[in-house]
């Protein structure tokens, strides 16, 4: 399949400015003189994000941006997205809500079954992801570090698209059926991704990347005709000529090598049985020949089993230790398998060790796992890449952070300074208050209390830092009791509701938002101007020096933005942080006065990355509504409004008659048009 061949355009208001124009002619001068690896020390609020727009406009690479959570990713995504609106940019996360891995605690003699949740939405956007980068050149991936898990083979999955094109040779059944070979399911219901419907002398496919669907009209034994469908609205988008169709499962293996797989699996469980009777564990023996025998069964039977990831190297035809594929193998690699892309390791001194340490984890928990006869020693191959392995497979790497970590900073062939900030915005000023009463002092969460009363009364936000997720919960309980609008996020709440709550709060629809560690590296809320770290004389990890100019950096992008550290003691952390941040602000300054340069606030756009999940049914009530009220344009006022009623009354006839037929996806628009125009007739 060939590819299409874009540019990337970055399209921004902005030139670069302050230290952005040294930063990106360094990197770049690195970048074509074959440096590997690359520090881009940019200290928040100076445009980082920027920074790297320019360098991916200037290379003209594919690149591949790693966050170390979810909700950085999503942010970054959106910002990418209005940087390069005219190319793809996805966003690529574990599609997991819930997620409890298989298990055994030996002193327990406890075994945990894996247990999860798929979210539908986010798979949908990694199948985008990797059809993207198989079909385009123009690709920018923002993902967390579930990229370096196992993923299906490229080359599988690129295979086993389906092709329809009009006038084909090509009958209703044999277009199910090769759906069916990809892994898509029939239906007679209402269609979500991955699925498809007979009707008549037609077939309706949704595509697993998206939400639209495609109605393949048959006629004399050939594709007569293909329409692309709003799924929502019904309405006609376009008439395509062909239309490609890729797997719903990144995991697709060949028939043939698939009974090789299933011989393979059946020669290790005798080798590794062998091995088990002759140790004397009798137990494990009939616990791994029971259950490896079942899993054959279902495998054999209707091509799937639960927890059928461990048998992947078998199915994949790897061999013994050899690395999964993953995301990055999606990425083009030149005919000797070297990268051609660009690598962005975001907030590097936290998602250079989270990929470090994901291989020793997983295999800690396989290696008990194997020994007690719960799964074949082939499981260990379903893993995350090694850290050499993934070094190999990335080629060139920038890394960005405020405060590098030793690694960046031994490995970096050069580091880029980026402290000076554009707007002109200073670094917070950071005072330090105790945590318990003192005289007429009411300690660290009344005052905390009162500071943020005083930022909402002048129409700020303000976010508290907690230690453990309890204490982000509790808070914001007692902060709710005392008349504040409150929110919490942490590594509890989903994905999806976390993006959303951030948005919220940029709306202004709550004033606090309380969390742990997810408000530190790169989270860009410029309407912050008060943030309170609570307990921040406890020494460790998410008090550290790094960690503390981290969060102080989150009050940096608002002309008002301060910060109050809660401590008994200044700690040689705090002492450093506060150091640090004293020094940037005094370069900022200094920088402002020769040039001139009055501090503004950020102004920046609120998006969010779940706009392109649920947007669907919005749109489709926007686009008819416009449509209807067209018609009332040139109305005076008051026939408008009886217009608008008489309006109401028509839908809310057709929702009930929607209601009537079961039709319940039609009937939720007509609701929602109703209350939209309801709404109308309130206001006047």
């Amino acid at each position: 399949m060939d590819k299409q061949q874009n540019k990337f355009e970055l399209v921004s208001k902005y030139q670069p400015a302050g230290d952005q124009p040294e930063a990106i002619s360094m990197l770049i001068d690195g970048l074509n003189s074959g440096m590997q690896k690359q520090t881009l020390l940019g200290a928040t609020g100076t445009g980082k994000t920027f920074t790297v727009a320019n360098l991916i406009e200037q290379t003209q690479k594919p690149t591949l941006i790693i966050a170390h959570n979810k909700t950085l990713a999503a942010q970054l995504a959106q910002e990418f997205k209005e940087f390069f609106p005219n190319n793809a940019v996805h966003y690529f996360v574990s599609y997991y809500d819930y997620y409890q891995p298989e298990a055994y605690m030996p002193t327990s003699d406890t075994y945990i079954e894996k247990d999860a949740s798929i979210n539908e939405k986010i798979d949908r956007l990694r199948h985008a992801s990797t059809q993207s980068l198989l079909t385009r050149n123009d690709v920018i991936i923002v993902a967390s570090v579930s990229c370096i898990y196992g993923l299906g083979s490229p080359v599988e999955y690129l295979a086993y698209h389906v092709l329809i094109q009009v006038d084909e040779a090509m009958t209703k059944r044999d277009l199910m059926e090769s759906l069916i070979k990809i892994q898509y399911e029939r239906t007679n219901a209402d269609l979500k991704p991955g699925q498809f419907r007979a009707i008549g002398n037609k077939v309706e496919v949704m595509p697993i990347s998206e939400e639209i669907m495609y109605s393949v009209m048959f006629d004399s034994g050939k594709i007569d005709k293909i329409l692309k469908i709003d799924a929502v609205s019904s309405k006609i988008m376009d008439e395509p000529l062909n239309v490609f169709i890729f797997p719903a499962k990144h995991f697709m293996t060949n028939p043939d090598r698939r009974e090789n797989a299933y011989n393979a699996i059946e020669t290790e469980l005798k080798t590794r049985l062998a091995e088990l009777k002759k140790q004397g564990n009798v137990l494990e023996h009939e616990r791994l020949k029971r259950r490896t025998n079942y899993d054959l069964a279902m495998m054999r039977e209707i091509g799937y089993t639960s927890g059928i990831e461990n048998y992947s190297r078998h199915l994949s035809g790897k061999a013994e230790g050899e690395a999964p594929d993953t995301l990055i193998s999606y990425f083009p690699h030149d005919a000797d398998g070297n990268p051609e892309f660009l690598t962005v390791i975001d907030e590097s001194h936290v998602t250079i060790p989270q990929v470090r340490a994901m291989y020793a984890g997983d295999q800690a928990r396989k290696k008990t796992l194997v020994e007690y006869g719960f799964r074949l020693p082939s499981a260990k191959d379903n893993r995350p890449l090694q850290f050499n392995e993934f070094q190999d497979r990335i080629g060139q790497q920038i890394y960005t952070s405020a405060t590098p970590a030793d690694y960046e900073k031994e490995n970096s062939e050069q580091i880029a300074q980026q402290i000076i900030r554009p707007t002109g915005l200073v670094d917070p000023m950071v005072s330090v208050k105790p945590i318990t009463p003192v005289d007429d002092y009411p300690g660290q969460v009344q005052d905390f209390i009162a500071e943020a009363l005083a930022e909402i009364k002048r129409g700020g936000r303000v976010l508290a830092i907690t230690l453990t997720k309890r204490m982000a919960e509790d808070l914001t309980e007692y902060l709710i009791e005392k008349g504040i609008r409150t929110k919490y996020i942490h590594s509890d709440v989903k994905t999806i509701e976390r993006i959303e709550i951030i948005t919220d709060f940029r709306k202004g629809e709550f004033e606090c938002l309380v969390g742990v560690n997810l408000l530190r590296e790169g989270l860009d809320i410029p309407e912050v101007t008060f943030i309170g770290i609570l307990d921040a004389d406890k020494e460790g990890f998410l008090r550290s020096e790094t960690a503390l100019i981290q969060t102080i950096g989150r009050a940096a992008r608002n002309v008002d933005g301060r910060v109050t550290l809660y401590a008994d003691r200044v700690t040689g952390s705090m002492e450093r942080a506060m150091g640090e941040t004293s020094r940037r602000r005094d370069k900022q300054l200094e920088y402002n006065k020769k040039n001139g340069i009055t501090p503004k606030t950020i102004e920046k756009a609120i998006h969010d990355i779940t706009s392109q999940m649920h947007s669907d049914h919005d749109k489709a009530v926007k686009l008819d509504l416009d449509t209807e009220l067209a018609k009332f344009t040139d109305l005076t006022p008051k026939k408008r409004e009886t217009g608008i009623k008489k309006l109401i009354k028509e839908k809310e006839k057709s929702m009930n008659n929607a209601v009537k037929e079961l039709d319940f996806e039609t009937a939720a628009l007509l609701r929602d048009e109703m209350k939209a125009l309801t709404r109308m007739v309130e206001e006047k």
